[in-house]
This record gives C-alpha cells, sequence and structure tokens, in this order.
C-alpha cells in the first residue's frame, strides 16, 4: 500500500491525502497506488502542501500504518511530553501565511 503525505502550507500540519483532500488523520489516507507520481505533480503545481511525497504503509483495522518510523513518528504526533513542547509566544502564528 502507497500513501501521500506532506506539510499544510498555512499551519505546516502533517496532512495525508484521502482521495479527495488533505486530512490531519493518517485513518483516512488511502492507497494511491500507482496513481501516486502524478498525484504528487498535480498537489505540488497547485502549492496545497509543502513537499508532498509517497511512503510506503500497511493496511491495518485502524487504518494506514507508515511503513518507516520517521512518518509513524509523523503521523501519531511528537514522542515527548506535550508539557515539555515549546510554547508559541503568538497564538495565531498557526495562521500566518508567507
Amino acid at each position: 500500500m502507497k500513501i501521500a503525505t506532506g506539510n499544510d502550507l498555512a499551519t505546516g500540519d502533517v496532512v495525508w491525502w484521502d482521495g479527495e483532500g488533505w486530512s490531519r488523520h493518517v485513518e483516512d489516507a488511502i492507497d494511491v497506488g500507482e496513481a501516486g507520481a502524478a498525484l504528487i505533480a498535480r498537489e505540488e503545481a497547485a502549492r496545497r502542501v509543502n513537499v508532498p511525497y509517497v511512503i510506503d504503509a500497511e493496511p491495518t483495522a485502524g487504518g494506514p500504518r507508515p511503513a518507516h518510523i520517521k512518518d509513524r513518528i509523523r503521523a501519531l504526533g511528537p514522542t515527548v511530553r506535550a508539557d515539555l513542547n515549546r510554547v508559541a509566544i503568538d497564538p495565531a502564528s498557526g495562521s500566518w501565511v508567507i
């Protein structure tokens, strides 16, 4: 199984291709199969996500599970306790558009 991922241009959030758009939940990702390269080219041209790419994943009852540890961390979130994360000085910084 192959799924597509990238980062949302406005927020930087990890996103997953769900067949119609980009979702923040890996459980929504669909198998892009051999169409992945065409999808990535189209999404790069549309500039909706930053550096989209296709990864290997395993289908599970809970949704796709990325094969590589880097993408599993991207899918599941930080590996440190939430109280150890830095807090943005400006809470609206997620809405900044460069």
